[in-house]
């Protein structure tokens, strides 16, 4: 596998006003490599969380410059970058975000229906597979208010998953997982 560049964050700064002025993020600039694994580790409070969500395009309100795939992604819509997000980024949080209303398995293939390149059959087969690598296909017809944090941040991991991202960013995924989940996401 070639060492392609899948995210390139040049001269990063973030600053927050509440009530002064705080630097946040300074004059962060990296590459990641396709098949990469990064982690980004300091105290509570440091700016990861920070740095995460602009990597995600979630956060456009920093100077420097963010490429993705080589895309930049400085002055794109934010339909554009929901489409970046969908397609190319896979996301778990600290909190699973989970929709209570649908079952386990429509909460998996929710960015597949959204990214809508796979019937839903093969959307279907693809959500059980990655709930089976995670041994919580038992779980894919409950409902999500059904299940405990931890069985919640499982079906979180897959449903990040599930659109086959070039970059699966996490922000502290596995902090209500037991080890042997931990070892196979990561």
């Amino acid at each position: 596998m070639e060492n392609k560049i899948v995210l390139e964050a040049k001269s990063i700064f973030k600053t927050f006003h509440d009530p002064v002025k705080i630097d946040v993020l300074k004059d962060v600039s990296f590459t990641i490599n396709r098949g990469e694994f990064v982690s980004i580790t300091g105290k509570s409070g440091c700016g990861k969380s920070t740095l995460l969500y602009i990597l995600s395009t979630m956060d456009t309100d920093f100077t420097g410059d963010l490429f993705i795939d080589n895309e930049s992604m400085n002055n794109k819509s934010d339909k554009k970058l929901a489409l970046v997000r969908n397609e190319k980024i896979g996301l778990v949080f600290q909190f699973h975000y989970l929709l209570n209303e649908f079952s386990v398995l429509k909460n998996v293939m929710l960015p597949g229906f959204k990214l809508d390149k796979l019937p839903e059959e093969e959307l279907i087969a693809n959500a059980l597979k990655l709930l089976k690598n995670l041994g919580t296909e038992k779980l894919a017809y409950k409902m999500a208010y059904q299940l405990s944090g931890g069985e919640k941040q499982r079906v979180a991991i897959p449903r990040s998953m599930i659109n086959n991202p070039l970059i699966n960013m996490c922000d502290e995924p596995t902090g209500n997982l037991d080890n042997k989940t931990h070892e196979y996401c990561f």
